[in-house]
């Protein structure tokens, strides 16, 4: 049976620890486009580039990863010359895969509950009802992260049995209410993408955090109609005049 789009990114992105050449054949190098603005266009192949950094015995963890029509989006977790945790999505079109975004973030933690930035549950479940899940996400996103109506993480996560991963929040949410409450802190403005499978949805949001530019990738994982759990990366938007490409964060 021929691997899936999901194994076929997995294998690519391991290849970066091993240096195997073979999983690069999923990326159509002369239509790929790069949203990573600290990486350069064509500069270097995908075989040389991975080669090279596999040079350097890095580890890499895909920690969960998924597939929703044309997107791949993957979990990951990193250890180059320091420990980052990451989102990675890749958008297919005939079978190759031709667009890439990602959103990396320095490991830091566990939180004041005792979560890591990777652990808990990884099991897909409910793909019958990922539309669904995928409409109620962006709908918490967009009232209550972007227009902070508050009353929606009382109304939106089930707070008994919630399990937050960000390393400066916990399951507590008045914890993520006194943050959302001072904007000066975290300001969400808009929304970009919502990709989802089963009872797993990732937002990709732009705004502020701490004054700077920002991109902010939020990993939902919805049971029984309400968020129970959450994970995210937030990573500073390098200024225009510092990026490697044009093509832009989002």
């Amino acid at each position: 049976m021929a691997a899936s789009n999901k194994d076929r990114i997995s294998a690519l992105l391991k290849s970066i620890e091993t240096g195997d050449p073979g999983p690069i054949s999923v990326v159509n190098e002369d239509r790929y486009i790069q949203h990573n603005p600290q990486t350069h266009e064509g500069s270097e192949g995908l075989a040389a580039l991975f080669k090279r950094l596999s040079e350097t015995s890095p580890r890499v963890n895909i920690v969960r990863a998924f597939e929703d029509g044309a997107f791949v989006f993957a979990h990951t977790e990193y250890d180059f010359s320091r420990r980052n945790i990451g989102f990675e999505v890749f958008r297919f079109e005939d079978g190759q895969a031709i667009e890439h975004w990602d959103n990396i973030q320095m490991r830091q933690g566990p939180n004041s509950s005792g979560h890591s930035m990777v652990d808990g549950t990884t099991e897909i479940r409910d793909r019958e009802k990922t539309e669904e899940n995928r409409g109620f996400v962006r709908s918490f996103v967009e009232t209550a992260l972007i227009a902070r109506d508050l009353s929606q993480l009382d109304a939106c996560i089930d707070a008994a049995a919630f399990v937050e991963h960000n390393p400066r929040l916990s399951d507590d949410l008045t914890v993520l209410r006194s943050e959302l409450s001072n904007g000066d802190a975290v300001n969400y403005q808009r929304i970009h993408r919502v990709l989802a499978e089963g009872n797993f949805v990732l937002t990709v949001c732009e705004g502020e955090f701490r004054g700077d530019q920002s991109a902010f990738y939020d990993l939902f994982r919805v049971a029984g109609g309400k968020i129970v759990e959450h994970w995210d990366t937030v990573e500073a938007i390098a200024p225009r005049s510092a990026w490697k490409n044009d093509n832009g964060k989002f």
